[in-house]
């Protein structure tokens, strides 16, 4: 009797095991990003490929209104800190442990303290409440539709040298996913290291082109060509005039340089 109670409790939780690792999404890629940048300035994004009721790549990344490149590139390049005080390693290194984790267990309403710290996660023990919110935000959304572009990923260009007139040097991080362009981040930094990134700049009032476009503020404009390039699909059909401006996009009159920055970016990915 002891035998058939402890067989039946087994297969029991076998089944419990396998409904508890389906994930209801049907074949596709999904996506997700905050809604806002943190206070660390970062907005986290996931990535998440499903085929056959399992989901079979996993990405957490982000994009930071600092104007340098995805958090995974950033974290990996000694830029994040967070090695400096973790003994489990810097931010991407955990990250990775993380979705490994849902790789592995199929578990995507994750295990985590009260705080919102890993538990039970090998190799992590930064917050990953935030993650988990956001991949099943990722899953209960549509899939992402193809696009044009080949490969998908995070890419980030800049100009070559800083403006002799402005001190700026403007730059782009687009995201793709399943060939689409889910996410474009036009920003900027300044020779001057006391200055804030130009989007932290224009945000803040100190930028000053709102005092003379009708517009509004370099951030109110910059929002109008990332939601132009984001919608056309494909920056290169955004066309410029001989003199780097366009007719193209609505409540923008600035030098849209985030067109041709986005096309440089994006080369790796055609």
């Amino acid at each position: 009797m002891k035998k058939i109670i402890v067989a039946a409790l087994a297969v029991s939780l076998l089944a419990a095991g396998m409904a508890f690792g389906q994930v209801k999404a049907k074949d596709g890629l999904y996506y997700a990003i905050d809604t806002a940048f943190s206070q660390q300035g970062w907005k986290d994004q996931v990535v998440a490929k499903v085929v056959g009721g399992k989901i079979t790549e996993l990405t957490w990344s982000g994009i930071s209104n600092q104007g340098v490149a995805d958090k995974v590139t950033f974290a990996a390049a000694g830029g994040y800190g967070m090695a400096k005080a973790a003994k489990l390693g810097e931010w991407n290194v955990q990250a990775k442990a993380t979705t490994d984790w849902v790789l592995k267990t199929q578990n995507v309403a994750g295990k985590f303290t009260k705080e919102g710290t890993a538990d039970g996660i090998a190799g992590a023990s930064l917050h990953v409440n935030g993650f988990f919110a956001l991949l099943n935000k990722a899953l209960a959304s549509a899939p992402v539709a193809k696009g044009v572009f080949k490969k998908d990923g995070w890419f980030f260009a800049s100009t070559p040298d800083f403006d002799a007139k402005t001190g700026w040097k403007d730059n782009v991080l687009v995201t793709v996913v399943n060939g689409t362009i889910v996410d474009l981040i036009w920003n900027g930094l300044n020779k001057d290291p006391s200055f804030k990134s130009k989007l932290i700049t224009a945000e803040t009032g100190k930028y000053g082109m709102a005092a003379a476009a009708k517009q509004g503020e370099w951030n109110v404009q910059a929002a109008k060509v990332q939601d132009a390039i984001i919608k056309a699909g494909d920056p290169a059909k955004i066309p410029l005039k001989a003199d780097g401006t366009t007719d193209a996009i609505a409540g923008a009159t600035l030098h849209p340089t985030a067109v041709s920055l986005a096309i440089e970016a994006l080369k790796p990915a055609r």
